[in-house]
């Protein structure tokens, strides 16, 4: 009876031993509330525009808006002429360039290629009215448009085609007394809808997340953080922090995750030093283009193809352009895990005139690797294609694309890339040899948003493993546990292992010899007091 008694407290104990270790108290971060409290705290606008008396009258003209925003407002429009958001262009210094103009005034991409010759379609996500060419008067306060990022009716948009002038249909009275601090709808107008369509280019910004869930973006989710994109691209003087990468090269004015989460924002060491050299986006996107796909490549030298003398478009399951005779074939993905690259926040770029050096060309090379201090593990997306350049020069061409009526040479209305390539390179006064053929190019677009819930952040095995499919399968030039193999590591481990087993083994045998040793010695006392 006795042993049964002391066998059922021992099992008691053990229980509760065992679930007094294993059991995980649960730790409040309470940094994590902090800032939740703070951004779920709105703020109130301290002015109502509909009241004020400059707004009270029908506005015949955007420009007019803006000079009466201007009665109040008296300096802005200085601040926002400082701004990359109106002079698309900025001064750079770029490894191996030096200072340098760069902006959309130089630069190509590997979607519609280039806004020079193209202005007047390109300038819907122009901050100003009236681009129709180079000629554009970037001095003139009056060609600002104040309502492009401020207007909080919802009802604001630009023309298509019209040179950066809003839609004939809007009521600008209405949208001029509903102004306010930009919001995801604002911001996303140009952001969301870059390359001609919803979540083409970034792959992470698109329509879906002005108003979604958290599993979607924990930040941006209504029943999450529901954050505006300026309660991090916070602005001072009209400079907004954030850079893109299609059309930056400097590590300066970035907006970054540790701006609010410091460099130890986990409970867990080992994940806090991971930051020294993983970005925070590499763990927590573990997928991009979550709702709605994104191009993945473009090739432009399947454009021209013609029904009945005639242009025509073709749609997959998704509603996706799979084809288009104005700008050739597309590749559209969803849920796409990122590819990694090491970035150290610098980069280089395609700028007309440029020779050809690789196959495919870089639209936007970016900087870093596993021995650069400053470099870390990002998630990218790859975008690739085929786009036109000349034989001769060996250079990307900047082709003409629009025009509102044919017999202007742009490729849109007469499909003639020899015309269009002359009339573009002229333009832009870079020369054309009459010899053209299409070349492969890809472009990198780092990744930012689309945060994902921690429950569904990348697992440790996702990075660490031998499998093929490794997350970091394809990024070389350092050593991965778990992935790598090093010799003297491997070597120096096993042997290690071995000692360790060894030792514990000999230690076992001791503790049994003196154990056997003891009761012998009890056993001989035993019988001798016999």
């Amino acid at each position: 009876m006795n042993k049964k008694i002391l066998i059922v407290i021992t099992l008691v104990i053990t229980v509760l031993v065992l679930v007094n270790v294993l059991h995980e108290e649960k730790t409040e971060n309470l940094q994590l509330i902090e800032l939740k409290q703070k951004f779920l705290t709105k703020s109130v606008p301290s002015v109502d525009h509909s009241k004020l008396l400059p707004l009270q009258k029908k506005f015949n003209s955007p420009q007019e808006v803006t000079e009466a925003c201007l009665t109040c407002h008296t300096e802005s429009h200085k601040e926002i002429m400082q701004s990359s958001h109106w002079n698309w262009e900025r001064v750079a210094y770029i490894e191996g360039r030096g200072i340098t103009e760069l902006g959309k005034k130089n630069l190509l991409n590997n979607f519609c290629i280039g806004a020079s010759s193209n202005e007047q379609s390109c300038a819907k996500c122009h901050i100003g009215f009236g681009m129709t060419d180079d000629h554009f008067d970037f001095n003139n306060a009056k060609n600002v448009d104040c309502m492009v990022c401020h207007d909080n009716s919802e009802e604001y948009q630009k023309g298509s085609s019209l040179a950066g002038y809003p839609d004939r249909n809007v009521n600008l009275t209405k949208v001029a007394q509903s102004v306010g601090n930009p919001n995801r709808g604002t911001c996303g107008y140009c952001h969301f809808n870059g390359g001609g369509g919803n979540n083409v280019k970034h792959g992470d910004l698109e329509q879906a997340i002005s108003e979604t869930d958290k599993e979607v973006d924990v930040h941006m989710g209504v029943n999450g953080m529901d954050m505006s994109c300026v309660d991090c691209h916070t602005a001072e003087n009209h400079q907004i922090k954030g850079r893109l990468y299609s059309v930056s090269s400097e590590n300066n004015n970035r907006a970054y995750c540790e701006d609010c989460h410091t460099n130890l924002p986990h409970f867990d060491d080992m994940l806090n030093r991971h930051t020294s050299k993983v970005a925070c986006q590499t763990c927590h996107i573990p997928i991009y283009a979550k709702v709605n796909s994104t191009k993945m490549a473009w090739y432009w030298s399947e454009a021209g193809k013609l029904k009945d003398g005639k242009p025509y478009q073709e749609e997959d399951k998704e509603g996706n352009h799979d084809y288009m005779s104005i700008k050739g074939r597309f590749v559209w993905e969803k849920n796409v895990k990122p590819d990694y690259i090491w970035f150290n926040g610098t980069a280089d770029h395609y700028i007309v005139g440029d020779t050809i050096k690789t196959i495919p060309v870089e639209m936007n090379k970016l900087y870093g690797s596993h021995d650069d201090d400053n470099s870390k593990i990002i998630p990218v997306k790859i975008h690739v294609g085929d786009q036109i350049y000349d034989k001769k020069y060996n250079t990307l061409i900047q082709p003409k694309l629009f025009s509102p009526e044919k017999g202007d040479s742009a490729y849109w209305q007469d499909f003639d890339w020899n015309l269009a390539a002359e009339a573009g390179m002229k333009r832009i006064g870079q020369p054309y040899s009459g010899e053209y053929g299409f070349v492969k190019t890809k472009m990198y677009w780092p990744l930012n948003h689309m945060v994902s819930t921690k429950e569904n952040s990348v697992q440790c095995n996702e990075c660490h493993t031998r499998e093929d499919d490794g997350r970091l399968a394809k990024l070389t030039g350092f050593y991965l546990p778990g992935r790598d193999r090093n010799f003297t590591l491997d070597y120096i481990g096993g042997l290690l292992f071995i000692i360790s087993l060894f030792g514990v083994l000999i230690h076992g045998f001791v503790r049994a010899f003196l154990v056997i040793k003891r009761n012998k010695y009890e056993v001989q006392i035993i019988n001798n007091e016999e």
